[in-house]
């Protein structure tokens, strides 16, 4: 059985003896946690910083670094942005820099902040495509 102690600046977790403790935040919907208690991939992204990241698309280029800064303003914790952030990153192992540059670039100016906006051939909307000709396609004229 487990047993938590909460005092004004401590969490204590107790199993007879003290398990661990955490600094007591206030914040609202803000969490807390030691890395330690982090799984290892959550750890790993634990290292990074957001300037880290941003420096770091910077080599790919301007775009790249903006999209990586705006990822990262798109979310309530700067961390949840990471992932994202290095799969942008990791794009590198499959494209050259200029595509990956074009894509950010385009994903910037349609304020699209996830990995899924990038198309170098954007199908047209299925309402902007011609209606086929067919007996049973009535057209805007019969509903008037």
């Amino acid at each position: 059985m487990l047993d938590l102690r909460a005092t004004a600046t401590t969490i204590e977790i107790r199993s007879g003896r003290r398990i661990t403790s955490h600094v007591r935040s206030y914040v609202k919907f803000r969490h807390t946690t030691k890395p330690e208690h982090m799984p290892a991939a959550n750890r790993a992204h634990a290292e990074w910083s957001p300037s880290r990241l941003i420096a770091w698309s910077e080599k790919v280029g301007p775009a790249t670094a903006r999209l990586v800064a705006a990822i990262m303003e798109s979310r309530p914790h700067p961390e949840q942005g990471y992932r994202a952030c290095l799969g942008v990153m990791r794009l590198r192992q499959r494209y050259p820099d200029e595509r990956i540059e074009r894509a950010c670039l385009r994903a910037l100016t349609l304020r699209a902040v996830s990995l899924q906006s990038d198309r170098e051939k954007l199908s047209p909307s299925p309402a902007s495509r011609p209606l086929p000709l067919h007996s049973n396609v009535r057209g805007p004229g019969y509903y008037h």
